[in-house]
């Protein structure tokens, strides 16, 4: 087998923060487009105030994880990144952080292997409006 080394930009236009957004089917659609067979599959969002996640992609359990993340970095509270910026998204930096930009995804046999309720996601935390968001996929492994 060849070792394969695949990288694309996808863009994803979101509606302002809480806004969930299936990334899944363009991963997949990027592993297929790479030669991989067996490897890794890279995701990450570039901006300090996006996430990237593995849920299952049901408004209940989206609806629970926005909450959750209000409880964790609540929108009522004071921020030092505010104070010093006046930007108003303190909180989108800390929920961005406490989430992540990344996540790393075996793939199998041209497939992500994820399990049968798992979806990947962008989760747009920025307070101030609505964004397009540029996700890179890098996809590594045997072709």
């Amino acid at each position: 087998m060849v070792q394969h080394m695949y990288r694309k930009e996808l863009e994803v236009t979101t509606r302002g923060e809480g806004d969930i957004s299936d990334l899944t089917a363009g991963i997949r659609a990027v592993i297929r487009e790479s030669g991989v067979i067996e490897g890794l599959a890279h995701v990450f969002v570039a901006g300090s105030t996006a996430a990237i996640t593995t849920i299952e992609y049901e408004p209940g359990v989206l609806s629970d994880l926005n909450a959750a993340l209000s409880r964790i970095a609540p929108e009522n509270i004071p921020y030092a990144h505010d104070s010093r910026w006046g930007d108003g998204n303190g909180r989108s930096h800390v929920r961005a952080s406490v989430v992540g930009p990344s996540l790393t995804i075996p793939v199998g046999d041209r497939e992500p292997l994820l399990g049968t309720w798992q979806q990947v996601v962008l989760l747009e935390l920025d307070v101030r409006r609505e964004r397009t968001r540029k996700v890179i996929i890098t996809v590594t492994g045997q072709g």
